[in-house]
């Protein structure tokens, strides 16, 4: 299976970056709640290596998950890494003893997690670093400009090519873009959780990309059941509805689905394929209202 052959074809984030708007997030390696080492490390290697043997050019990743874990057996699977292959992290956050998810957002912290990335991933210069501000699944008001500002001073150091946000508002974005560019944009939607919409359009404009996460978090009873009904009319997943309506939302948007099962890995890549019919699609259309 060649590049172009996944759903959805390639997006241009920057001259020099061009991925697969099928891509893999690399959460799940890690063990239960995404802490402490995995039940079977080969596996996971066997994962990574079936997504770029696939033609998976972006993977989304970050240190804190394991923490530092999921970094090595990128590593360990892959490197040395392909030309073509994009490694995409975050900063932000790090793990504490009992696997919560506190934020560093320090001047101290983000550098050192910038080094860590580098480090365990065998870098010398990372394609993308998210800044992770907000909470779990929307954004906290205020400035994102000091720690933005840490970023955007390692990219001029040569230590990141480029650089994007997570969970944030439309006035945060133009906030970081009057200090530096960014190529994406990380935040909760999906069919039912729709409020980026206007968000996505303008995005879209700029040509800058969106990465939805939780794609099936948030449904109501009511909701959920639509998705099913439609899944099950199509002979497929709601997982696998849900992805591939992403996908037509709009030529910006980019999945990051995990899986630590290379089984799971092929259907994820068969389900952002799949046809949604027009009345399946107006249907879906109108989960959110």
């Amino acid at each position: 299976m060649t590049m172009q052959s996944l759903p959805g074809g390639t997006f241009t984030m920057a001259e020099d970056l061009t991925v697969t708007r099928v891509g893999y997030g690399a959460m799940q390696l890690a063990g239960p709640h995404v802490f402490g080492p995995p039940a079977d490390r080969d596996a996971a290697v066997a994962v990574l290596r079936e997504a770029v043997e696939r033609g998976i050019t972006h993977i989304d990743t970050a240190d804190y998950y394991g923490p530092h874990i999921t970094n090595e057996i990128i590593k360990e699977a892959l490197y040395p890494y392909p030309g073509d292959l994009h490694i995409v992290t975050k900063v932000g956050a790090r793990r504490d003893a009992e696997g919560g998810w506190p934020k560093a957002l320090s001047r101290e912290e983000l550098r050192q997690a910038v080094h860590d990335n580098l480090e365990r991933l065998g870098l010398d210069a990372l394609d993308v670093v998210n800044l992770r501000v907000g909470g779990l699944d929307a954004p906290e008001p205020g400035s994102i400009a000091e720690p933005f500002s840490v970023l955007a001073e390692l990219q001029q150091e040569g230590l990141i090519k480029h650089l994007g946000i997570s969970t944030v508002s439309a006035e945060q974005i133009k906030e970081a873009q009057s200090i530096a560019p960014i190529v994406c944009v990380q935040n909760f939607y999906n069919l039912a959780n729709r409020a980026d919409d206007a968000l996505i359009d303008s995005l879209a404009e700029q040509g800058i990309a969106y990465v939805p996460y939780f794609p099936v978090g948030g449904f109501s009873p009511l909701q959920s059941d639509t998705l099913d009904a439609v899944a099950t009319r199509l002979e497929t997943t709601p997982v696998a509805v849900a992805l591939a309506w992403l996908l037509r939302r709009s030529p910006n948007i980019l999945l990051i689905p995990g899986t630590s099962s290379v089984e799971h890995l092929r259907d994820n890549i068969a389900a952002a394929g799949l046809e949604l019919p027009p009345k399946e699609l107006a249907e879906l259309n109108g989960i959110a209202s």
